[in-house]
């Protein structure tokens, strides 16, 4: 099985947020998962529950604040194997090219 998440983690701070983010995406490091970082939050991948559970717990400890904002959002897919990049794939073959645009 494969467990796909959505992680935000973030202290409440009108401050740069970076270095915080930064320990959050270094602490999943520890965990066997694979993970991609994006302007919004992190995507994350692993074999079970259990583990992203453990990935995303620990990404939270790893942040200081006196405040500390989670989101997580878990796609477990239980029917078959589906990893994250597969779901991008869809849209795109649904739209017929690559799904990013930049901005100039």
């Amino acid at each position: 099985m494969t467990v796909i998440a959505f992680l935000s983690v973030a202290p409440v701070t009108e401050d740069s947020m970076a270095s915080e983010v930064a320990k959050a995406v270094a602490a999943l490091d520890d965990f066997d998962v694979s993970y991609e970082t994006t302007p919004m939050g992190t995507t994350i991948e692993a074999d079970s529950a259990d583990e992203l559970f453990a990935a995303a717990h620990a990404a939270h400890e790893a942040v200081d604040g006196d405040r500390v904002s989670t989101f997580l959002k878990i796609d477990d897919k239980r029917t078959r194997e589906q990893r994250a990049r597969e779901k991008v794939e869809s849209v795109e073959r649904e739209l017929g090219r690559e799904a990013k645009r930049d901005r100039d």
